[in-house]
């Protein structure tokens, strides 16, 4: 754990939620961060994930300003709700696209120019590992993300790349917040969780800035979520039914 405190971290979604407290935990770290969203407003710059020249011209650039890489952090992620049966073609596309293909071009591009201690991180989900009626596409493409996860961390770990992943339960944020309103669904999150409460960005955070040093962990997609993984996954189908039928 005795790395330089001059790193140059990127935090890709990190405008906002678990992105954003991930950015001030690796800047209070010591590292250089830049920011990047689709939306730049609130961002260093711009990038969508789902576009590979954009990933490109987002690395190309960091490494031309500040003159090194070590970490990438790829929070960027949407979700969408509905039934297999119900679910439009260009919604499961969407969600696999962002969560899935863009962690793939996120990866890959880091991975040609990061260098020895260099360490790709992946926010993945309690749906990697926990379906969830309703979630099709972001379940699959979160259980995707966790296998290539490990594969770029078996081929990346040569050149000694790191790459891992980070897999939250409930954690509200303004993604989530929504969701959160309906009636029934924060409970039914708690009541299936040991700890008995959801998470704070914050939590997510220590444990980015913990794989971002730990220089012997790589292939790993930790479960942080209070032991929900244990249990069972809310009914959000059902609650989403009683509210608006």
């Amino acid at each position: 754990m005795n790395q330089a405190t001059d790193r140059v971290a990127v935090v890709i979604g990190g405008a906002s939620g678990i992105g954003a407290a991930i950015a001030r935990g690796l800047a209070g770290d010591g590292c250089r961060v830049v920011v990047a969203d689709l939306d730049p407003a609130h961002a260093d710059v711009a990038v969508d994930v789902t576009d590979e020249a954009s990933v490109e011209a987002l690395l190309d650039g960091v490494l031309a300003s500040h003159g090194r890489l070590d970490v990438v952090v790829n929070s960027a992620g949407v979700s969408t709700l509905g039934l297999v049966t119900d679910l439009d073609a260009a919604e499961w596309r969407r969600v696999v696209d962002v969560c899935l293909n863009g962690a793939f071009l996120v990866i890959k591009h880091a991975g040609r120019r990061l260098g020895a201690g260099g360490s790709v991180i992946s926010l993945s989900s309690l749906n990697g590992r926990q379906p969830g009626a309703g979630l099709a596409p972001y379940c699959a493409a979160k259980a995707g993300l966790s296998m290539l996860t490990q594969v770029a961390a078996l081929e990346l770990g040569p050149r000694g790349i790191r790459v891992n992943a980070i897999a939250p339960g409930l954690v509200v944020t303004p993604l989530t917040a929504p969701a959160m309103e309906i009636p029934g669904i924060e409970e039914d999150y708690v009541a299936n969780t040991p700890l008995g409460r959801s998470g704070t960005p914050e939590e997510i955070a220590e444990a980015a800035v913990y794989l971002a040093r730990a220089a012997w962990v790589t292939g790993e997609v930790l479960d942080i979520n209070g032991g929900a993984h244990l249990m069972r996954y809310p009914d959000l189908v059902g609650h989403v039914t009683r509210a608006f039928g």
